[in-house]
């Protein structure tokens, strides 16, 4: 028999014991520093408030490398206030904003590389989908899309037409806040199409968007993964470890067990191959794993995995380590966020 109201009393009584835990810390998500004129995902922040986010890490709280943070997790002894910054993908950014910054501050970060983009002549596939979709200009008022053999169509109606206007008002907008009928909210269902198929059929619907778009396929600087070069340069030192984020960024859950293992295993090995040494933690795209998943993580060698949970660490598995998502935030607001993250 449930009593009524025990689903809140356990909700209460876990929270006292992660507030009074005295073994917890914070995993920090990135994925760029930059600045970019539009950013539908929040995906970057400002070199000015990374820096002052990073002030913020230096002066209050005790960061930690991914590496050390997992020890200390296990051993069950995370030092108080512990933080740990990380980046997801590899943008080439991670390399030439993030890591001066990290490095004036000296603080210590992992970053997360999706292999299958490295030097890679195409963006990654939402950020492709965002040039060929968001800017200002007039698109078919139909679009149609041959996906796992079978069509999906769209009207675009009012959403053909992307004026100016509209692009200034987007720049701001949370994709939750997206209206339907507007050119964002038509992004927002591309993406959702795309999420989950294996990257050919990816790129095929992305070459089809191209065509019907008609774009170019180019490849914006300020958009571009890593060169084999920059991976190395920017693992060098000890300030920030590199790790696996799988090869082509896939929605793993929706993925075969061989290609989960493929994915994993070899982002591991093309890592390890190019920076002569050992890749011992790993991040799931998007978030996203099974059960399956997670233990084909551990089998093939990682000591750690990330989640894109929100929550602190404190009594989690080492392959579902949470973090929170870092935005756009100047040094004050993202103090508070660590206060209400650690304390609330």
């Amino acid at each position: 028999m449930k009593i009524p109201g025990s689903d809140k009393l356990q909700r209460t009584i876990q929270r006292l014991q992660k507030n009074l835990a005295s073994s917890k810390g914070l995993i920090l998500m990135y994925h760029r520093v930059a600045e970019v004129e539009l950013d539908p995902w929040s995906l970057c922040v400002t070199p000015q408030n990374f820096a002052e986010q990073l002030e913020v890490l230096q002066k209050y709280y005790q960061p930690l490398s991914l590496k050390q943070f997992a020890q200390a997790h296990r051993d069950g002894n995370i030092p108080d206030r512990a933080v740990v910054v990380t980046f997801d993908d590899g943008y080439a950014d991670n390399l030439h904003y993030a890591k001066p910054i990290l490095e004036r501050y000296s603080i210590p970060a992992t970053v997360f590389v999706s292999t299958g983009y490295i030097g890679k002549e195409r963006e990654f596939w939402w950020d492709e989908l965002e040039r060929l979709l968001l800017r200002p200009g007039k698109l078919p008022e139909k679009l149609s899309l041959n996906i796992n053999g079978s069509l999906c169509h769209w009207e675009l109606g009012q959403a053909a037409n992307y004026t100016q206007q509209d692009y200034q008002s987007d720049r701001i907008c949370k994709y939750w806040e997206a209206k339907p009928g507007s050119r964002m909210f038509f992004y927002y269902s591309i993406w959702q199409v795309l999420l989950p198929l294996p990257e050919w059929e990816c790129l095929k619907a992305l070459d089809e968007l191209v065509i019907w778009a008609n774009a170019e396929s180019t490849v914006r600087k300020t958009h571009r993964s890593l060169l084999p070069e920059e991976v190395c340069a920017l693992g060098q030192g000890d300030l920030v470890e590199i790790g696996a984020h799988t090869v082509t960024h896939p929605f793993l859950s929706a993925q075969s067990t061989e290609l989960q293992r493929y994915e994993i295993q070899q982002s591991k090995a093309t890592l390890e191959e190019m920076l002569n040494r050992p890749i011992t933690s790993f991040s799931y795209p998007f978030g996203n794993y099974t059960q399956q998943t997670l233990e084909l993580a551990q089998t093939i060698g990682f000591d750690c995995a990330c989640t894109t949970t929100k929550d602190i660490v404190w009594r989690h598995n080492s392959f579902q380590l949470p973090r929170f998502g870092i935005e756009n935030w100047n040094g004050e607001e993202f103090a508070k966020q660590l206060a209400r993250w650690f304390y609330g």
